[in-house]
Protein backbone atom coordinates (compact mmCIF):
# COMPACT_ATOMS: atom_id res chain seq x y z
CA UNK A 1 0.00 0.00 0.00
CA UNK A 2 1.40 3.36 -1.19
CA UNK A 3 2.41 6.03 1.89
CA UNK A 4 0.11 8.23 2.28
CA UNK A 5 1.28 12.09 2.63
CA UNK A 6 1.56 13.38 5.64
CA UNK A 7 -1.74 15.54 6.65
CA UNK A 8 -0.91 19.48 5.81
CA UNK A 9 -2.07 21.96 8.13
CA UNK A 10 -4.73 24.59 6.70
CA UNK A 11 -3.85 27.63 5.87
CA UNK A 12 -5.86 30.18 8.01
CA UNK A 13 -5.87 33.77 8.19
CA UNK A 14 -5.33 34.27 12.32
CA UNK A 15 -1.86 36.20 11.58
CA UNK A 16 -3.51 38.61 9.44
CA UNK A 17 -6.34 39.25 11.38
CA UNK A 18 -3.61 39.88 14.69
CA UNK A 19 -1.75 42.52 12.14
CA UNK A 20 -5.09 43.72 10.96
CA UNK A 21 -5.90 44.48 14.60
CA UNK A 22 -3.09 45.78 16.27
CA UNK A 23 -3.81 49.02 16.41
CA UNK A 24 -6.99 47.83 19.46
CA UNK A 25 -3.84 46.98 21.63
CA UNK A 26 -2.23 50.30 21.08
CA UNK A 27 -5.44 52.55 21.28
CA UNK A 28 -6.44 51.05 24.52
CA UNK A 29 -3.25 50.78 26.00
CA UNK A 30 -2.44 54.76 24.93
CA UNK A 31 -5.82 55.54 26.48
CA UNK A 32 -5.46 53.88 29.81
CA UNK A 33 -2.50 56.13 29.88
CA UNK A 34 -4.19 59.62 28.78
CA UNK A 35 -7.34 58.49 31.23
CA UNK A 36 -5.05 58.19 34.11
CA UNK A 37 -5.63 54.48 35.12
CA UNK A 38 -1.93 53.32 36.35
CA UNK A 39 -1.61 55.95 38.35
CA UNK A 40 -4.89 55.56 40.09
CA UNK A 41 -3.81 52.07 40.30
CA UNK A 42 -0.01 53.02 41.47
CA UNK A 43 1.80 51.56 44.84
CA UNK A 44 0.00 48.85 44.76
CA UNK A 45 -3.56 50.12 45.22
CA UNK A 46 -6.08 47.43 44.11
CA UNK A 47 -9.60 48.61 43.01
CA UNK A 48 -12.47 47.34 41.44
CA UNK A 49 -14.72 47.64 38.52
CA UNK A 50 -16.57 49.59 40.40
CA UNK A 51 -14.03 51.70 42.34
CA UNK A 52 -12.10 52.38 38.73
CA UNK A 53 -15.56 53.81 37.36
CA UNK A 54 -15.93 55.78 40.24
CA UNK A 55 -13.03 57.77 40.74
CA UNK A 56 -11.91 57.70 36.50
CA UNK A 57 -15.60 59.26 36.14
CA UNK A 58 -16.67 56.74 33.64
CA UNK A 59 -19.44 53.99 33.48
CA UNK A 60 -19.55 50.66 34.50
CA UNK A 61 -19.31 49.41 30.96
CA UNK A 62 -16.44 50.88 29.40
CA UNK A 63 -14.10 50.85 33.09
CA UNK A 64 -14.89 46.74 32.69
CA UNK A 65 -13.67 46.49 28.86
CA UNK A 66 -10.63 48.55 29.96
CA UNK A 67 -9.59 47.11 32.92
CA UNK A 68 -9.88 43.67 31.34
CA UNK A 69 -8.24 45.07 28.24
CA UNK A 70 -5.26 45.87 30.16
CA UNK A 71 -5.06 42.83 32.05
CA UNK A 72 -4.66 40.64 29.17
CA UNK A 73 -2.39 42.60 27.59
CA UNK A 74 -0.18 42.26 30.76
CA UNK A 75 -0.27 45.61 32.11
CA UNK A 76 -2.91 44.92 35.09
CA UNK A 77 -3.11 41.89 37.62
CA UNK A 78 -6.01 40.72 39.30
CA UNK A 79 -6.25 39.76 42.94
CA UNK A 80 -9.89 38.09 43.61
CA UNK A 81 -11.99 41.05 42.28
CA UNK A 82 -9.24 43.52 42.56
CA UNK A 83 -7.21 45.16 39.78
CA UNK A 84 -3.79 46.38 40.24
CA UNK A 85 -0.60 47.63 38.14
CA UNK A 86 1.77 44.59 36.62
CA UNK A 87 5.48 45.20 37.47
CA UNK A 88 6.10 46.39 33.76
CA UNK A 89 3.00 48.89 34.20
CA UNK A 90 3.79 50.12 37.81
CA UNK A 91 7.63 50.80 36.88
CA UNK A 92 7.17 52.81 33.70
CA UNK A 93 3.68 53.86 33.28
CA UNK A 94 3.33 55.63 36.48
CA UNK A 95 3.94 59.40 36.18
CA UNK A 96 6.69 60.62 37.53
CA UNK A 97 8.43 57.39 37.51
CA UNK A 98 12.51 58.19 37.54
CA UNK A 99 11.86 56.09 33.81
CA UNK A 100 8.34 56.75 32.89
CA UNK A 101 7.82 55.36 29.38
CA UNK A 102 4.37 57.10 29.18
CA UNK A 103 5.44 59.81 27.43
CA UNK A 104 6.56 58.57 24.06
CA UNK A 105 3.38 56.39 24.00
CA UNK A 106 1.51 59.95 24.55
CA UNK A 107 3.59 61.50 21.62
CA UNK A 108 3.06 58.23 19.76
CA UNK A 109 -0.78 58.53 20.21
CA UNK A 110 -0.86 62.67 19.64
CA UNK A 111 1.55 62.88 17.12
CA UNK A 112 2.32 59.92 14.32
CA UNK A 113 -1.26 58.01 15.20
CA UNK A 114 -3.30 60.83 13.54
CA UNK A 115 -0.02 60.90 10.51
CA UNK A 116 -0.39 57.45 9.76
CA UNK A 117 -3.91 58.07 8.85
CA UNK A 118 -2.09 59.40 5.74
CA UNK A 119 -0.14 56.54 5.23
CA UNK A 120 -0.46 55.77 1.37
CA UNK A 121 -0.38 59.91 0.78
CA UNK A 122 3.27 59.47 2.27
CA UNK A 123 3.79 56.55 0.00
CA UNK A 124 2.84 58.40 -3.02
CA UNK A 125 4.54 61.43 -2.24
CA UNK A 126 7.62 60.29 -0.34
CA UNK A 127 6.98 63.72 1.74
CA UNK A 128 6.09 63.02 5.63
CA UNK A 129 2.95 63.73 7.24
CA UNK A 130 3.85 64.82 10.50
CA UNK A 131 5.15 68.49 9.30
CA UNK A 132 5.29 69.95 5.72
CA UNK A 133 8.49 70.59 4.66
CA UNK A 134 9.11 74.10 2.91
CA UNK A 135 6.30 75.73 5.21
CA UNK A 136 8.39 74.07 8.50
CA UNK A 137 12.10 74.00 9.06
CA UNK A 138 12.05 70.60 10.69
CA UNK A 139 9.81 67.73 11.97
CA UNK A 140 10.69 69.78 15.48
CA UNK A 141 9.33 72.88 14.13
CA UNK A 142 5.88 73.22 16.09
CA UNK A 143 4.13 75.55 18.11
CA UNK A 144 3.08 73.26 20.56
CA UNK A 145 5.57 72.81 23.78
CA UNK A 146 3.88 69.95 25.23
CA UNK A 147 4.77 67.97 22.13
CA UNK A 148 7.99 68.54 21.75
CA UNK A 149 8.70 68.09 25.97
CA UNK A 150 6.68 64.47 25.05
CA UNK A 151 9.36 63.88 22.54
CA UNK A 152 12.16 64.32 24.42
CA UNK A 153 10.80 62.82 27.42
CA UNK A 154 10.06 59.91 25.66
CA UNK A 155 13.60 59.96 24.23
CA UNK A 156 15.01 60.42 27.22
CA UNK A 157 13.42 57.19 28.63
CA UNK A 158 14.10 54.86 25.72
CA UNK A 159 18.41 56.37 25.72
CA UNK A 160 18.67 55.78 29.82
CA UNK A 161 18.15 51.96 28.57
CA UNK A 162 20.28 51.79 25.14
CA UNK A 163 22.87 53.05 27.35
CA UNK A 164 23.02 50.24 29.54
CA UNK A 165 22.81 47.85 27.11
CA UNK A 166 25.52 49.58 25.37
CA UNK A 167 28.14 49.69 28.87
CA UNK A 168 27.66 45.94 29.16
CA UNK A 169 28.65 44.96 25.36
CA UNK A 170 31.42 47.60 24.96
CA UNK A 171 34.27 48.92 27.76
CA UNK A 172 34.32 52.75 28.41
CA UNK A 173 37.18 52.42 30.19
CA UNK A 174 39.39 52.76 27.43
CA UNK A 175 38.41 56.08 26.65
CA UNK A 176 38.29 59.79 28.54
CA UNK A 177 36.12 61.72 26.65
CA UNK A 178 32.29 61.31 24.94
CA UNK A 179 30.88 63.51 22.58
CA UNK A 180 27.21 62.70 22.30
CA UNK A 181 25.81 63.88 18.75
CA UNK A 182 22.48 65.55 18.60
CA UNK A 183 22.79 63.76 22.41
CA UNK A 184 18.89 65.46 23.50
CA UNK A 185 18.56 65.71 26.64
CA UNK A 186 21.61 63.53 27.67
CA UNK A 187 20.72 60.23 28.78
CA UNK A 188 23.85 58.20 27.10
CA UNK A 189 26.39 60.82 29.37
CA UNK A 190 24.66 60.69 32.09
CA UNK A 191 24.26 56.66 32.39
CA UNK A 192 27.40 56.11 30.90
CA UNK A 193 29.13 58.68 33.86
CA UNK A 194 27.69 57.41 36.12
CA UNK A 195 28.80 53.90 35.28
CA UNK A 196 32.12 54.36 34.33
CA UNK A 197 34.29 57.22 36.31
CA UNK A 198 37.00 57.59 34.33
CA UNK A 199 34.55 59.16 31.85
CA UNK A 200 32.90 62.97 31.03
CA UNK A 201 31.19 63.33 28.07
CA UNK A 202 29.35 66.59 25.95
CA UNK A 203 25.98 66.50 24.58
CA UNK A 204 26.10 68.23 21.07
CA UNK A 205 22.77 69.60 20.56
CA UNK A 206 20.43 72.89 19.22
CA UNK A 207 20.28 75.26 21.82
CA UNK A 208 16.74 74.75 23.25
CA UNK A 209 17.97 71.17 23.56
CA UNK A 210 21.05 71.77 25.56
CA UNK A 211 18.75 73.44 28.21
CA UNK A 212 17.10 70.40 28.43
CA UNK A 213 20.32 68.59 29.14
CA UNK A 214 21.40 70.97 31.41
CA UNK A 215 18.36 70.15 33.55
CA UNK A 216 18.92 66.55 33.49
CA UNK A 217 22.68 67.11 34.78
CA UNK A 218 21.95 69.52 37.41
CA UNK A 219 19.29 66.57 38.63
CA UNK A 220 21.96 64.03 38.53
CA UNK A 221 24.50 66.33 39.99
CA UNK A 222 27.38 65.75 37.23
CA UNK A 223 28.28 69.01 36.78
CA UNK A 224 31.59 69.09 35.59
CA UNK A 225 31.45 65.95 34.77
CA UNK A 226 28.91 66.35 31.71
CA UNK A 227 28.19 69.26 29.91
CA UNK A 228 26.05 70.08 26.97
CA UNK A 229 27.86 72.51 23.99
CA UNK A 230 25.06 73.92 21.24
CA UNK A 231 25.50 72.68 17.54
CA UNK A 232 24.39 71.82 14.25
CA UNK A 233 25.87 68.42 13.63
CA UNK A 234 23.97 68.72 10.12
CA UNK A 235 25.31 72.33 9.28
CA UNK A 236 28.26 72.72 11.16
CA UNK A 237 30.98 72.04 8.75
CA UNK A 238 33.11 70.04 12.06
CA UNK A 239 32.01 68.26 14.81
CA UNK A 240 34.25 69.66 17.99
CA UNK A 241 37.69 67.70 18.68
CA UNK A 242 38.84 66.56 21.72
CA UNK A 243 36.98 63.42 22.42
CA UNK A 244 38.07 59.95 21.62
CA UNK A 245 34.41 58.06 21.32
CA UNK A 246 31.71 59.50 19.63
CA UNK A 247 27.70 58.36 19.89
CA UNK A 248 25.41 58.91 17.56
CA UNK A 249 21.97 56.81 19.23
CA UNK A 250 19.03 56.72 17.04
CA UNK A 251 20.50 59.67 14.76
CA UNK A 252 21.39 58.05 11.74
CA UNK A 253 17.89 56.42 10.44
CA UNK A 254 15.94 60.12 10.30
CA UNK A 255 18.39 60.92 7.40
CA UNK A 256 19.70 59.47 3.85
CA UNK A 257 22.55 58.13 2.51
CA UNK A 258 24.74 60.96 1.76
CA UNK A 259 23.66 63.40 4.79
CA UNK A 260 24.80 60.01 7.24
CA UNK A 261 28.31 59.69 4.66
CA UNK A 262 29.22 63.50 5.68
CA UNK A 263 28.64 63.12 9.43
CA UNK A 264 30.51 60.11 9.64
CA UNK A 265 33.11 61.43 7.60
CA UNK A 266 32.81 64.55 10.25
CA UNK A 267 32.86 61.43 12.65
CA UNK A 268 36.11 60.38 11.11
CA UNK A 269 37.52 63.75 11.36
CA UNK A 270 37.05 64.62 14.54
CA UNK A 271 38.49 61.90 15.93
CA UNK A 272 42.17 60.84 17.12
CA UNK A 273 43.91 57.61 16.94
CA UNK A 274 42.19 54.98 19.41
CA UNK A 275 38.73 56.77 19.18
CA UNK A 276 35.79 54.96 17.68
CA UNK A 277 32.35 56.24 16.66
CA UNK A 278 29.09 53.84 17.87
CA UNK A 279 26.12 53.82 16.19
CA UNK A 280 23.15 52.63 18.53
CA UNK A 281 20.04 51.81 15.89
CA UNK A 282 17.63 49.14 15.10
CA UNK A 283 19.42 47.61 12.50
CA UNK A 284 17.82 46.04 9.65
CA UNK A 285 19.78 42.24 8.83
CA UNK A 286 21.67 42.46 5.81
CA UNK A 287 18.73 41.11 3.31
CA UNK A 288 16.77 43.76 4.58
CA UNK A 289 13.85 41.46 5.45
CA UNK A 290 13.73 41.82 9.21
CA UNK A 291 13.67 42.39 12.01
CA UNK A 292 10.55 43.80 12.29
CA UNK A 293 10.99 46.25 14.55
CA UNK A 294 13.71 47.86 11.99
CA UNK A 295 11.63 47.56 9.52
CA UNK A 296 8.46 49.20 10.71
CA UNK A 297 10.50 51.69 12.47
CA UNK A 298 12.29 52.72 8.82
CA UNK A 299 8.87 52.76 7.63
CA UNK A 300 7.80 55.56 10.70
CA UNK A 301 10.48 57.53 8.94
CA UNK A 302 8.72 57.72 5.92
CA UNK A 303 6.15 59.53 8.22
CA UNK A 304 8.19 61.59 10.04
CA UNK A 305 11.12 62.58 7.59
CA UNK A 306 12.25 63.41 4.55
CA UNK A 307 15.10 60.85 3.81
CA UNK A 308 15.50 58.90 7.09
CA UNK A 309 15.29 54.94 6.69
CA UNK A 310 16.76 52.54 9.01
CA UNK A 311 20.05 50.53 7.65
CA UNK A 312 21.73 47.55 7.93
CA UNK A 313 24.96 47.06 9.40
CA UNK A 314 26.47 46.12 5.84
CA UNK A 315 25.58 49.63 5.12
CA UNK A 316 26.60 51.22 7.66
CA UNK A 317 29.98 49.09 7.77
CA UNK A 318 30.58 50.63 4.04
CA UNK A 319 30.11 54.09 5.18
CA UNK A 320 32.83 54.01 7.84
CA UNK A 321 35.15 52.24 5.80
CA UNK A 322 34.38 54.67 3.38
CA UNK A 323 34.92 57.54 5.45
CA UNK A 324 38.18 55.74 7.05
CA UNK A 325 37.68 53.98 10.05
CA UNK A 326 40.17 51.36 9.76
CA UNK A 327 38.04 48.70 11.22
CA UNK A 328 33.98 47.56 11.81
CA UNK A 329 32.32 45.80 14.33
CA UNK A 330 28.91 44.65 15.22
CA UNK A 331 27.46 43.65 18.35
CA UNK A 332 24.03 43.14 19.54
CA UNK A 333 22.25 44.89 21.91
CA UNK A 334 18.96 43.84 24.13
CA UNK A 335 17.05 47.80 24.41
CA UNK A 336 13.86 49.05 22.94
CA UNK A 337 15.50 51.97 21.12
CA UNK A 338 18.93 49.50 19.61
CA UNK A 339 19.61 46.16 18.85
CA UNK A 340 22.86 46.47 18.15
CA UNK A 341 25.45 48.67 18.02
CA UNK A 342 28.32 49.53 14.84
CA UNK A 343 31.39 50.45 16.21
CA UNK A 344 34.39 52.24 13.71
CA UNK A 345 37.19 52.17 15.03
CA UNK A 346 40.52 54.73 14.32
CA UNK A 347 43.76 53.18 14.28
Amino acid sequence: MPEQPPPTTPLLPTPLMELASGFWSFKTYAGAIEIGLFDLLADGHGLTVEEVSEQLGIELRPADLLLASCASLGLLDKHGDRYRNAALAEEFLVTKRPYYFGGFVRYLDRREYPAWQHFVQALRTNRPTTWAPGAQESLFDTEDPETLQLFWDCMFSISVFTARALAEVYDFTRHTRLLDVGGGAGAFPLELCGRFKNLSATVLDLPPVCELARQKISEAQLEGIVDARPGDFHHDPALPKGYDAIVLSMILHDWDEDANRVLLRKCRAALPSGGVVLICELLLNDQRTGPPTAALMGMNMLIETEGGKNYSGAEYRTWLLDAGFTRVEVLPLAAAGANGVVIGYVS
